[in-house]
């Protein structure tokens, strides 16, 4: 019981360290437990859930997608030149929007299913497949970006990438707006905070979905299926294959989100933009308690995973501790966790052995 909520566990542990110390650091000057740290660390990590969110329904069912950092990149070009290309033609500001969501999303749909056809059909190594195509969206993204980020896009999109749902001045003639920005400048820009962004909120709805689809459908329990033992999923008449392509299609899709909403967010379109976070997703999943060996796992593990890393490097910022030092100590981190499945794995096999005697 406890190798399954160690993950939330750490987490509320980490949380008390950083806010005991923080302040000692800084003199009292800065807390680590305010509305607009909190703000920002859910910010930080809108991108690496929604990379982690399709790698989860994929490594549970015992498979591996190394290309979603460069599909993101794909869609973040793809969704910026729709949206550029509808704005310029004519197409009023939130259709042109949508139209960029279909590109940016279409697109990295796209390259979901050549990854599953390839690793479904043609019996390739997921690994390996994933590898090669992550190469290949990368020189499509930088062909189609020119080598250069996408820019020319509407100012408008700014508002649907920053704005929130909230919105709250601290002090003297403060107070709450709710779905209104607030036109203020100097000492009240500087004691507003944001409550809920847009991003965020677009997350949590797919983080619902996700967990929805997980535990409560069908396409989730021949998941869990198929990553315990393809070759009973494959007896108990589960269509395997059309499975895992399903599997790589919304693997690829949540990425595809996710370099929509970075558009959104800096108003230009990136090849760049997701290269940095696969590793980060695939330790949020991993933290989170997902199996290795497929067939265990949860969407909320993948949540709690990514928390643990936003939280650990942005309380190391606070610390003022250097950046190489974060990587170490996110690193030991992600060998923790998966010291601690293996651990789980041998004590539920040793239980089986011993039921079964």
């Amino acid at each position: 019981m406890a190798s399954r909520i160690w993950a939330w566990l750490f987490l509320a542990l980490m949380v008390l360290f950083f806010v005991i110390t923080v302040p000692l650091v800084s003199g009292g000057a800065v807390h680590f437990l305010t509305t607009r740290n909190s703000q920002n660390i859910l910010v930080a990590i809108v991108p690496v859930l929604l990379l982690g969110l399709g790698q989860t329904f994929v490594i549970i069912g015992a498979g591996i997608d190394l290309s979603v950092g460069w599909v993101m990149s794909l869609a973040s070009v793809l969704s910026a030149l729709a949206l550029r290309w509808a704005f310029d033609g004519g197409v009023p500001l939130f259709p042109s929007v949508l139209v960029g969501l279909i590109a940016g999303v279409g697109g990295a749909a796209v390259v979901g299913f050549i990854n599953g056809v390839i690793i479904a059909k043609l019996k390739v190594p997921a690994f390996i497949v994933t590898l090669g195509t992550s190469f290949i969206v990368r020189g499509v993204a930088y062909l189609m970006s020119e080598n250069t980020t996408v820019i020319g896009l509407p100012t408008g999109i700014r508002a649907y990438g920053n704005d929130a749902l909230l919105y709250y001045i601290r002090g003297e003639g403060g107070g709450f707006y709710f779905l209104e920005r607030p036109d203020v400048s100097g000492d009240l820009l500087r004691r507003m905070d944001t409550i809920l962004p847009y991003p965020v909120i677009v997350t949590a709805c797919v983080v619902g979905c996700a967990v929805f689809l997980l535990r409560k459908t069908q396409f989730g329990r021949h998941t869990y299926a198929i990553g315990g033992s393809m070759e009973a999923a494959v007896r108990t008449g589960i269509p395997v294959d059309r499975h895992i392509i399903k599997l790589y299609i919304l693997s690829a899709s949540t990425a595809g989100i996710a370099g929509f909403l970075s558009t959104l967010r800096f108003t230009a379109g990136s090849a760049v933009i997701g290269d940095p976070l696969l590793l980060s997703s695939i330790a949020a999943v991993i933290i989170g308690g997902v199996s290795l060996f497929g067939g265990a796992g949860t969407v909320m593990g993948t949540v709690i995973g990514a928390l643990i890393i936003a939280v650990l490097t942005t309380g190391l910022v606070m610390l003022n501790v250097e950046a190489f030092f974060q990587f170490i100590v996110v690193g030991t981190v992600v060998i923790i966790a998966v010291l601690i499945d293996q651990s789980r794995d041998l004590i539920a096999g040793r239980h089986r052995r011993s039921a079964e005697t």
